[in-house]
């Protein structure tokens, strides 16, 4: 995730245009501008995979990291902010256990999309309609909903759905029932909402504590869900998964 100097303004805006990696990069300086970034190689990976799901390559990804390694900014703020920008007419869900956590996240992605840099990228527009903290949309009528693990999504579809962070809290995790109930919102609710890209499915460590298998859930081969389970605390596990993936 190291963006190469670009010679002049105009160079710069088409490398944020094109390349994800450069843009993630330019949020985080934006929504944390005290704050020293410093790229991993996963980085690169890891928005590569995302830039291949935009572009329809790539339809079932599975991301698993610790936490403090950027992946809510990347797949959940950065990565709308950026589909957006492409095609504002783009309809997006954004899940996570807490509702108030989704609405945090909402927020940044709309804080970056209303920027005066975006806005010189992109054509993409605000519509002053609907700007509620869980839900915004453009002017093109493309939207990022944000809701919560057993949220009601009655009537709403989407292009892409983003299982953010962690589908349960870590202590809900232990809980069979907690399990099974995320389980059941997402065979019966969430995952009728997907009408044409696919899924990204994005989980955090604890959702494999004890047996959880929203990603078993997502038609990957078992022999690699086996293999997710194995490796998941490890960045090594990452890298070999994304490769495979």
């Amino acid at each position: 995730m190291t963006m190469a100097e670009p010679h002049n303004p105009s160079e710069y805006e088409a490398l944020l245009r094109a390349d994800f990696a450069s843009f993630a990069q330019h949020c985080v300086h934006e929504l944390n501008p005290r704050t020293l970034f410093a790229p991993g190689w996963y980085h690169d990976i890891i928005a590569a995979k995302l830039e291949a799901v935009r572009a329809g390559r790539s339809r079932r990804v599975i991301i698993n990291m610790p936490p403090r390694h950027l992946k809510s900014h990347l797949a959940s703020i950065a990565f709308p902010a950026w589909c957006l920008g492409h095609d504002p007419s783009t309809q997006i869900i954004c899940a996570s256990y807490a509702q108030d956590l989704a609405d945090k996240l909402s927020r940044d992605c709309r804080q970056i999309v209303a920027t005066n840099w975006f806005r010189q990228l992109f054509a993409t527009r605000l519509s002053a309609q609907r700007q509620a903290m869980s839900e915004f949309e453009t002017t093109a009528q493309g939207c990022r909903l944000s809701t919560s693990v057993a949220g009601v999504l009655t009537g709403r579809g989407a292009d892409i759905i983003i299982i953010i962070d962690d589908p349960l809290k870590p202590e809900e995790a232990l809980s069979q029932a907690q399990r099974q109930a995320a389980n059941e919102w997402y065979d019966h609710t969430f995952y009728s909402r997907l009408k044409r890209y696919g899924t990204l499915y994005f989980v955090f460590l604890e959702v494999f504590y004890r047996g959880s298998d929203l990603e078993q859930r997502s038609n990957l081969p078992r022999c690699l869900s086996r293999y997710l389970l194995v490796l998941r605390h490890s960045l090594t596990a990452l890298f070999r998964t994304l490769l495979i993936l």
